[in-house]
């Protein structure tokens, strides 16, 4: 189908929000569309008021699924089932988010060039003050972080390209995923959209950033609901996305800078009180690590770009919430 896109939304326990990030995309400028709806197994009111609202819509298709993959594991269901519908594009967007009318439309057009598989917009806090994400990006510690977070809108980055694209609100090509892979269903939530988009860097894909494609996240209303749930997450998926993805001529490095990084921030969650969780992330994450090197065997069998590209386009500083190795680093090098 010439410029489809398919809108992928996921829905957890989470129909009130649900429901608003529906409205918004029924009202997008941009008509070629259909939003396919993924219940991840909600135990709430959520299938019912779904059934519903199927009815009353006709660009709109449900798939309840029989348990709780995740994000990652959820939207690959939508994701397969748009490639094999034939849409040429799908989009991510978070059930917790409102989108700009002209959202949709602005992504396609900023995705027209060929060699762009990935497209990622202004992505607002939900007081549409501050910046939730411009782009994601890749430290040389190993370390993603959201690219402009809590910033003020006029500190907006101007677009253009950038390493990586929010899970919350993206525009991605079928055929990127067709040859890369979907999202790694064993990150579960968090940093798997860092993930896909360091494999498509690697396989020649480029991300642009258009800052006319806005929209309004309501942060961590998913999160919130699951005691530990961030920080078992990000302690398993850490590891997984450095051991995957990172050149072999980077390894050493950046894999230097990153164990420190992990190692600190280890010790500041047991401090505060998480460390149960941050302990059995970090034992799923070494349990996972001999599947996530065959996995790298692969990805890096499909590396179409030299790795001073990679080196050029991550950051070459802490990311900007690290203030505490910031701190280190300031009182073993002085700055």
């Amino acid at each position: 189908m010439k410029d489809s896109v398919a809108i992928v939304v996921l829905n957890w326990n989470g129909i009130k929000d649900t429901l608003k990030c529906l409205s918004s995309l029924q009202k997008q400028s941009y008509k070629n569309y259909e939003i396919i709806l993924i219940d991840n197994n909600s135990t709430d009111n959520s299938k019912k008021i779904l059934l519903d609202y199927e009815k009353k819509h006709n660009n709109i298709h449900v798939i309840y699924s029989s348990k709780n993959y995740g994000f990652a594991g959820g939207v690959n269901i939508g994701i397969q089932y748009s490639i094999n519908k034939g849409f040429k594009y799908i989009s991510l967007f978070n059930n917790d988010a409102i989108a700009e009318e002209n959202w949709l439309k602005k992504l396609v057009e900023s995705i027209s060039d060929p060699k762009v598989g990935i497209c990622t917009g202004l992505f607002l806090k939900q007081n549409s003050k501050t910046i939730d994400s411009t782009g994601e990006q890749y430290s040389k510690w190993g370390l993603p972080f959201p690219r402009d977070r809590n910033y003020k809108v006029s500190k907006a980055t101007k677009g253009g390209l950038v390493f990586g694209a929010t899970g919350g609100a993206s525009l991605y090509r079928s055929e990127l995923f067709t040859k890369i892979g979907l999202f790694d269903e064993d990150f579960f939530a968090y940093y798997e959209d860092v993930d896909i988009s360091f494999r498509a860097q690697l396989a020649g894909w480029k991300v642009a950033y258009e800052p006319k494609a806005i929209a309004y996240h309501k942060q961590g209303a998913t999160a919130s609901k699951l005691s530990g749930f961030a920080v078992y997450q990000t302690f398993k998926n850490l590891p997984l996305l450095f051991l995957k993805n990172v050149p072999r001529e980077l390894l050493f490095s950046i894999g230097v800078r990153f164990y420190l990084a992990y190692v600190m921030m280890f010790f500041k969650a047991v401090i505060n009180g998480s460390g149960k969780w941050a302990t059995r992330g970090l034992f799923k994450s070494i349990i996972l690590t001999p599947k996530k090197l065959r996995e790298r065997h692969r990805i890096q069998k499909l590396k179409q770009v030299k790795t001073n590209y990679i080196k050029d386009i991550i950051w070459q500083d802490l990311p900007p919430d690290q203030t505490g190795l910031r701190r280190l680093r300031k009182f073993f090098i002085g700055k």
